[in-house]
């Protein structure tokens, strides 16, 4: 079973510049690394302190990778809507180069609505460029003198240099949350799935995880070849007394930032993201004590947290944990200390589980 870490910002503004969330978070890379977690993860989003600090995954892994010479580095996600499938087919097997191979790459639809208004984006067209973009970026990894027409972006006899380490082409991982579809098409495709329990019908959750892997024993795949991986907030203490207390004031501040953007989705449904404008409801209601009883959160000592990783394995199956262990204005100190404690009492007790290593 394998463990990464995961790079969210969700630092507001007057906590610490994008200087020091960074300089912060390459150190933790390194310290990963050296305790032997498998993959360092950062997002795509932009404009506010949900996310936005982080509108480049590449940016960072490309450093990341000198800094941690052995860790997977997996985009978590690059958005096709808002990027042309030439520039960032590139780019990411530029990554893959400068790494020596160990890009995996994550693509996601996106889901913030003033992200799709500043880019001048429809949200309707969501599915339709994500599916598109990740088809065109294989071909552009694997064919030369490619000609396309899509729906969004068309060009013609365009070879993409550099060409990446890895062949045919870098593991591609695909994000869900809720829609069906999604999971579907990511089994039928035969790409790696990434979701995000944080606020889902977990029972739910684990059906549609189920009906990708149908999905992709449905469409030929080898079975058990497939990789799934969930995002997960992780705060590890040596008494639950102080987990609980330090992690508290970073959940409130995260899910404030959380709610802040998903709640534009309020009062406007939309076909592409059923059930999105009542996610926003839902989440306002959360507390802090809810999401502690429930693991939604793993928080507590080296034990607790590893019963609450056997849990989800025995919700969703083999999947990786890939964990926030910095977010909000957590200190290095704190999330060094988590991931210092999971490497010496949690990780040994999953290195020779059940199904390999995941």
């Amino acid at each position: 079973m394998r463990f990464g870490i995961n790079f969210f910002p969700s630092f507001l503004p007057g906590q610490k510049s994008g200087a020091q969330y960074f300089r912060e978070c390459l150190d933790l890379c390194e310290l990963a690394d050296r305790l032997g977690f498998a993959s360092v993860r950062i997002v795509e989003h932009h404009f506010r302190p949900y996310g936005g600090y982080s509108p480049n995954p590449m940016v960072f892994l490309a450093a990341a990778s000198q800094r941690a010479p052995r860790v997977r580095l997996v985009t978590g996600a690059v958005v096709p809507a808002f990027n042309h499938p030439l520039k960032y087919a590139g780019e990411l097997a530029e990554l893959d180069c400068i790494s020596g191979g160990r890009l995996d790459a994550g693509f996601a639809r996106a889901f913030l609505p003033d992200e799709f208004e500043a880019f001048g984006v429809s949200v309707e067209e969501s599915r339709a460029r994500f599916e598109e973009g990740i088809l065109a970026c294989i071909r552009l990894w694997t064919e030369e003198n490619v000609t396309f027409h899509g729906r969004f972006h068309r060009w013609e006899h365009v070879t993409v240099l550099p060409r990446p380490v890895q062949q045919p082409h870098p593991p591609v991982w695909v994000a869900a949350i809720g829609t069906p579809e999604s999971f579907e098409w990511a089994g039928r495709m035969g790409f790696n799935l990434m979701f995000v329990p944080y606020v889902s019908d977990f029972e739910q959750l684990a059906g549609l995880i189920r009906h990708y892997r149908a999905a992709w024993r449905e469409a030929g795949h080898p079975p058990g070849q497939e990789r799934v991986a969930y995002s997960a907030h992780c705060y590890v203490a040596e008494s639950r007394a102080e987990a609980l207390r330090g992690v508290r004031p970073a959940w409130e501040q995260y899910h404030r930032v959380f709610y802040e953007r998903l709640r534009r989705w309020v009062g406007h449904p939309s076909p592409q993201y059923r059930g999105y404008d009542r996610i926003a409801a839902v989440v306002d209601r959360f507390t802090f004590e809810q999401m502690v009883d429930e693991r939604r959160l793993f928080v507590g000592t080296p034990d607790e947290v590893a019963e609450q990783f056997a849990w989800a394995r025995e919700l969703f199956g083999e999947a990786e944990p890939s964990l926030q262990v910095n977010f909000a204005n957590l200190s290095e100190a704190e999330a060094r200390r988590t991931l210092e404690l999971l490497a010496a009492h949690v990780l040994p007790r999953f290195a020779a589980s059940p199904a390999g290593e995941g």
